[in-house]
């Protein structure tokens, strides 16, 4: 695969708590040096972003994060005031204790509210597959693939566990042909990309592809 392809792939991400402006001014111009989708940044971030970025760079932010048990009234408000600070695309974490609970109209619900408050910006669905079980990763395909959502995205990287290649095969196989796929969590290697862009995914949540190309590139290789 073409570096290039594989790099406008990426949501360049950093959502540590320590992140500083410095830090997310400095993913977001490595972003648009090397073309990548978005950057992934913390909400509190995105009005600066959007100012510094202008329109060079798509700016995406997360709501509910990292846990999912916001109410969705908050999750909605997150939402509206993340696009209205410059957000281009809003990665919603689920109430996992819904799953658990097979809460799964409410689960929707939300997702659809959610969406409606996107106002038409991109929504990608994150399910935290490594606390799931196999039946219920399946069933949140079914569910996400109903609501309206852009994506569905494996993991906040936040919770033990990240993205799986079983997980993202998986994901292919139950979610509907119109939800598109992003893999996020543990991505480190040009190979780990390429692996999960080849099972199906088509957004990568990470922040240590672009590092690796910097690294190539400083290396002469």
């Amino acid at each position: 695969m073409e570096l290039k392809t594989l790099l406008a792939t990426v949501d360049h991400t950093l959502l540590t708590q320590g992140a500083t402006w410095e830090e997310i001014r400095a993913i977001c111009d490595d972003g648009v040096k090397y073309a990548a989708a978005s950057v992934c940044i913390p909400a509190s971030y995105v009005k600066q972003a959007r100012e510094h970025l202008g329109d060079k760079l798509a700016v995406c932010t997360v709501i509910g994060f990292p846990n999912g048990y916001s109410t969705t009234a908050v999750k909605c408000f997150e939402t509206e005031d993340a696009v209205k600070n410059g957000a281009d695309e809003i990665d919603m974490v689920i109430n996992i204790g819904w799953v658990k609970d097979k809460k799964w109209d409410e689960l929707l619900a939300e997702i659809k509210a959610v969406k409606a408050a996107c106002g038409g910006k991109l929504l990608k669905v994150i399910i935290e597959t490594c606390l799931l079980t196999d039946e219920e990763k399946i069933k949140m395909c079914e569910i996400v693939s109903a609501s309206g959502a852009d994506f569905i995205k494996t993991s906040t990287g936040f919770a033990g566990g990240g993205a799986t290649r079983e997980d993202v095969a998986l994901f292919a196989k139950h979610a509907a042909p119109h939800l598109k796929i992003k893999a996020a969590g543990g991505i480190s290697s040009l190979q780990d990309a390429e692996d999960f862009i080849a099972l199906g995914a088509s957004r990568l949540g990470t922040s240590r592809i672009i590092k690796a190309v910097k690294g190539i590139e400083g290396s002469g290789y």
